[in-house]
Protein backbone atom coordinates (compact mmCIF):
# COMPACT_ATOMS: atom_id res chain seq x y z
CA UNK A 1 0.00 0.00 0.00
CA UNK A 2 1.30 3.62 -0.72
CA UNK A 3 0.10 4.91 2.09
CA UNK A 4 2.11 4.96 5.92
CA UNK A 5 -1.45 6.16 7.58
CA UNK A 6 -5.19 5.69 7.50
CA UNK A 7 -6.65 8.55 9.40
CA UNK A 8 -10.25 8.06 9.71
CA UNK A 9 -13.18 10.64 10.31
CA UNK A 10 -15.34 9.27 13.37
CA UNK A 11 -19.05 10.21 12.70
CA UNK A 12 -20.53 8.64 9.18
CA UNK A 13 -17.34 7.29 8.80
CA UNK A 14 -16.78 4.66 11.62
CA UNK A 15 -20.09 5.02 13.48
CA UNK A 16 -23.91 5.87 11.94
CA UNK A 17 -23.90 8.80 14.28
CA UNK A 18 -25.11 12.33 11.53
CA UNK A 19 -28.45 11.01 10.93
CA UNK A 20 -28.84 11.04 14.64
CA UNK A 21 -27.14 13.99 15.75
CA UNK A 22 -28.44 15.99 12.85
CA UNK A 23 -31.60 15.50 13.67
CA UNK A 24 -31.21 16.22 17.12
CA UNK A 25 -29.09 19.04 16.33
CA UNK A 26 -32.18 20.21 14.39
CA UNK A 27 -34.48 19.94 16.13
CA UNK A 28 -32.37 21.66 19.38
CA UNK A 29 -31.82 24.71 17.55
CA UNK A 30 -35.36 25.15 16.26
CA UNK A 31 -36.17 24.70 19.66
CA UNK A 32 -34.01 28.08 20.71
CA UNK A 33 -36.00 29.96 17.92
CA UNK A 34 -33.47 29.25 15.27
CA UNK A 35 -35.51 27.46 12.41
CA UNK A 36 -33.42 24.63 11.17
CA UNK A 37 -34.36 21.53 9.28
CA UNK A 38 -31.97 18.06 9.26
CA UNK A 39 -31.17 18.98 5.64
CA UNK A 40 -29.86 22.40 7.25
CA UNK A 41 -27.70 20.72 9.65
CA UNK A 42 -26.31 18.83 7.51
CA UNK A 43 -25.31 21.03 4.68
CA UNK A 44 -24.30 23.63 7.45
CA UNK A 45 -22.83 21.12 10.73
CA UNK A 46 -21.59 18.18 9.44
CA UNK A 47 -17.70 17.20 10.27
CA UNK A 48 -17.69 20.81 11.95
CA UNK A 49 -16.63 21.14 15.41
CA UNK A 50 -19.24 22.87 17.84
CA UNK A 51 -17.40 26.10 17.36
CA UNK A 52 -19.20 26.18 14.44
CA UNK A 53 -22.76 25.93 15.21
CA UNK A 54 -21.92 29.09 17.75
CA UNK A 55 -20.30 30.74 15.25
CA UNK A 56 -22.95 30.60 12.11
CA UNK A 57 -25.94 31.23 14.34
CA UNK A 58 -24.21 34.19 15.81
CA UNK A 59 -23.53 35.48 12.47
CA UNK A 60 -26.42 34.99 10.74
CA UNK A 61 -28.64 36.02 13.91
CA UNK A 62 -26.34 38.30 16.31
CA UNK A 63 -27.69 35.90 18.76
CA UNK A 64 -25.34 33.77 20.68
CA UNK A 65 -26.49 30.26 21.89
CA UNK A 66 -26.87 29.51 25.64
CA UNK A 67 -23.84 28.80 27.75
CA UNK A 68 -24.95 25.45 28.40
CA UNK A 69 -25.94 24.66 24.52
CA UNK A 70 -23.24 22.32 24.12
CA UNK A 71 -24.02 20.50 27.35
CA UNK A 72 -27.52 19.84 26.70
CA UNK A 73 -26.89 18.65 23.21
CA UNK A 74 -24.07 15.86 24.56
CA UNK A 75 -26.62 14.63 26.96
CA UNK A 76 -29.18 14.61 24.27
CA UNK A 77 -26.89 13.10 21.40
CA UNK A 78 -25.30 10.42 23.77
CA UNK A 79 -28.47 9.15 25.37
CA UNK A 80 -29.78 8.56 21.49
CA UNK A 81 -26.36 6.72 20.55
CA UNK A 82 -27.01 4.60 23.53
CA UNK A 83 -30.36 3.52 22.40
CA UNK A 84 -29.21 3.76 18.64
CA UNK A 85 -25.96 3.68 17.30
CA UNK A 86 -24.01 1.07 15.21
CA UNK A 87 -20.83 1.05 13.32
CA UNK A 88 -20.79 1.60 9.75
CA UNK A 89 -21.40 -1.92 8.36
CA UNK A 90 -17.93 -2.95 6.87
CA UNK A 91 -15.70 -1.32 9.18
CA UNK A 92 -14.33 -3.68 11.21
CA UNK A 93 -13.34 -5.77 8.48
CA UNK A 94 -11.44 -2.86 6.94
CA UNK A 95 -9.80 -2.38 10.42
CA UNK A 96 -9.17 -5.92 10.58
CA UNK A 97 -7.10 -6.00 7.37
CA UNK A 98 -5.10 -2.86 8.25
CA UNK A 99 -4.69 -4.60 11.43
CA UNK A 100 -3.45 -7.88 9.76
CA UNK A 101 -1.07 -5.71 6.98
CA UNK A 102 0.72 -4.26 9.25
CA UNK A 103 -0.79 -0.59 7.98
CA UNK A 104 -0.86 2.21 10.98
CA UNK A 105 -4.62 3.51 11.35
CA UNK A 106 -6.29 6.42 13.75
CA UNK A 107 -9.00 8.44 14.40
CA UNK A 108 -8.96 11.99 13.52
CA UNK A 109 -13.19 13.54 14.59
CA UNK A 110 -14.12 17.50 15.06
CA UNK A 111 -16.29 15.82 17.84
CA UNK A 112 -15.06 15.56 21.14
CA UNK A 113 -13.15 12.87 23.07
CA UNK A 114 -16.19 11.77 25.54
CA UNK A 115 -18.23 11.87 22.00
CA UNK A 116 -15.70 9.73 20.35
CA UNK A 117 -15.38 7.16 23.63
CA UNK A 118 -19.05 6.90 23.84
CA UNK A 119 -19.93 6.02 20.38
CA UNK A 120 -16.48 3.59 20.33
CA UNK A 121 -17.99 1.73 23.06
CA UNK A 122 -21.43 1.25 21.96
CA UNK A 123 -20.61 -0.10 18.63
CA UNK A 124 -17.72 -1.88 19.66
CA UNK A 125 -15.08 0.14 18.38
CA UNK A 126 -12.95 0.79 21.13
CA UNK A 127 -11.56 -2.73 20.65
CA UNK A 128 -9.62 -1.03 17.49
CA UNK A 129 -9.12 2.05 19.21
CA UNK A 130 -6.33 1.96 21.92
CA UNK A 131 -3.90 4.58 23.53
CA UNK A 132 -2.64 6.56 20.73
CA UNK A 133 -4.87 6.49 17.67
CA UNK A 134 -7.95 8.86 18.90
CA UNK A 135 -7.63 12.37 18.35
CA UNK A 136 -9.95 15.13 19.01
CA UNK A 137 -10.68 18.59 17.72
CA UNK A 138 -10.36 19.77 21.40
CA UNK A 139 -6.71 18.66 20.81
CA UNK A 140 -5.70 21.53 18.88
CA UNK A 141 -8.46 24.41 19.41
CA UNK A 142 -9.89 24.50 16.05
CA UNK A 143 -11.98 21.77 14.02
CA UNK A 144 -12.34 20.82 10.16
CA UNK A 145 -11.93 23.01 7.52
CA UNK A 146 -8.52 23.39 9.72
CA UNK A 147 -6.01 21.48 8.62
CA UNK A 148 -4.56 21.34 12.12
CA UNK A 149 -6.28 18.19 13.48
CA UNK A 150 -4.98 16.22 10.61
CA UNK A 151 -1.55 17.50 10.97
CA UNK A 152 -1.51 16.66 14.21
CA UNK A 153 -3.02 13.39 14.03
CA UNK A 154 0.31 12.76 11.64
CA UNK A 155 2.71 14.39 13.87
CA UNK A 156 1.36 12.38 16.98
CA UNK A 157 1.28 9.01 14.73
CA UNK A 158 5.03 9.80 13.54
CA UNK A 159 4.15 10.21 9.93
CA UNK A 160 4.77 13.17 7.29
CA UNK A 161 1.27 14.19 5.71
CA UNK A 162 1.83 13.07 2.09
CA UNK A 163 2.30 9.68 3.34
CA UNK A 164 -1.33 9.97 4.98
CA UNK A 165 -4.85 8.82 3.71
CA UNK A 166 -7.83 10.66 4.92
CA UNK A 167 -11.40 9.15 4.78
CA UNK A 168 -13.60 11.49 4.91
CA UNK A 169 -17.44 12.23 4.63
CA UNK A 170 -18.20 15.31 4.64
CA UNK A 171 -17.08 18.43 2.34
CA UNK A 172 -15.27 20.65 5.02
CA UNK A 173 -13.10 17.00 6.48
CA UNK A 174 -12.52 16.84 2.58
CA UNK A 175 -10.83 20.61 2.64
CA UNK A 176 -9.21 20.27 5.66
CA UNK A 177 -7.19 17.52 4.32
CA UNK A 178 -6.65 18.77 1.26
CA UNK A 179 -5.41 21.94 3.40
CA UNK A 180 -3.20 19.39 5.48
CA UNK A 181 -1.41 18.50 1.73
CA UNK A 182 -2.84 14.76 2.49
CA UNK A 183 -4.69 12.64 -0.42
CA UNK A 184 -8.49 12.11 0.47
CA UNK A 185 -10.84 9.05 -0.24
CA UNK A 186 -14.97 10.19 0.23
CA UNK A 187 -17.12 7.89 1.40
CA UNK A 188 -20.51 8.96 0.02
CA UNK A 189 -22.84 6.46 1.63
CA UNK A 190 -24.88 9.68 2.72
CA UNK A 191 -23.13 12.90 1.57
CA UNK A 192 -24.12 13.23 -2.62
CA UNK A 193 -20.73 12.80 -4.85
CA UNK A 194 -20.65 16.21 -6.12
CA UNK A 195 -20.41 17.60 -2.78
CA UNK A 196 -17.12 15.39 -2.54
CA UNK A 197 -16.24 16.09 -5.98
CA UNK A 198 -12.37 17.50 -4.23
CA UNK A 199 -11.98 13.72 -3.11
CA UNK A 200 -9.00 12.12 -4.89
CA UNK A 201 -11.52 9.12 -5.69
CA UNK A 202 -15.17 8.11 -4.50
CA UNK A 203 -16.76 5.16 -2.67
CA UNK A 204 -20.26 4.02 -1.16
CA UNK A 205 -19.87 1.33 0.77
CA UNK A 206 -17.31 0.64 3.28
CA UNK A 207 -16.20 -2.53 2.13
CA UNK A 208 -14.90 -0.72 -1.78
CA UNK A 209 -12.16 1.02 1.09
CA UNK A 210 -9.97 -2.22 0.72
CA UNK A 211 -9.60 -2.28 -3.24
CA UNK A 212 -9.07 1.29 -3.72
CA UNK A 213 -6.02 0.66 -0.80
CA UNK A 214 -4.66 -2.00 -2.61
CA UNK A 215 -4.89 -0.23 -6.17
Amino acid sequence: MRYDLVIFDNDGVLVDSEPLSNTLLAGYLTELGHPTSYEDSLRDYMGAAMHRVHDLVEERTGERLPADFDDVFHRRVFAAFERELEAVPGVEEVLEKLTADGVPYCVASSGSHERIRVGHRKTGLDRWFGGGRVFSSQDVGRGKPAPDLFLYAAERMGVAPDKCLVVEDSPLGVQAARAAGMDVYGFTAMTPAERLADADRLFGEMGELLGLLQS
